[in-house]
């Protein structure tokens, strides 16, 4: 599946996007598994209520299922103005 990070998540990670290939069952798995690779991504994902996720360009919480899910996004929280 395609990861897709935004704005201080890419900076943390040093990478815009890239292909996971997972057997993870849900995004909390995922990130796990991620956060287990390198410091980096552990860096960007130590406080997840800093960050939203979404599943095939729709906004879901982190206990969802990957099931057929295409890519997923982290991005921190958006505001208004």
């Amino acid at each position: 599946m395609d990861v897709l990070y935004f704005a201080w998540v890419r900076e943390r990670i040093g990478l815009p996007k890239e292909k996971v290939e997972t057997q993870a069952v849900t995004v909390n798995d995922l990130v796990a598994e991620l956060s287990a690779r390198e410091e980096r991504y552990a860096a960007a994902f130590a406080d997840l209520s800093a960050l939203r996720v979404a599943l095939d360009q729709e906004l879901s919480d982190f206990d969802a299922s990957l099931s057929g899910v295409r890519e997923v996004a982290f991005f921190p929280p958006m505001t208004g103005g």
